[in-house]
């Protein structure tokens, strides 16, 4: 091969290579704007505590409530 030929197909392949990597930069740094925007703000299912607490919450209140007619002396 000609010493020209192998610097043409070199520089192409980095620029290739270049264009590749410059590609997927802008691609990661678009998935992390959207990462950070689903972060920022909120959405309608973010003003519900989660269904763990939901739950935890709701055996407390039954118990309050038992706790309650054991003291006002009814029978459950």
């Amino acid at each position: 091969m000609e010493p020209l030929t192998m610097v043409l197909l070199a520089g192409g392949l980095f620029g290739g290579l270049g264009a590749a990597s410059w590609a997927g930069l802008k691609a990661w740094q678009g998935w992390l704007e959207l990462k950070r925007f689903e972060l920022t703000h909120a959405s309608p299912d973010r003003t519900l505590p989660p269904a763990g607490n939901r739950i935890e919450l709701a055996d407390l209140r039954e118990r309050v409530r038992k706790l309650e007619a054991i003291a006002a002396g009814i029978d459950l």
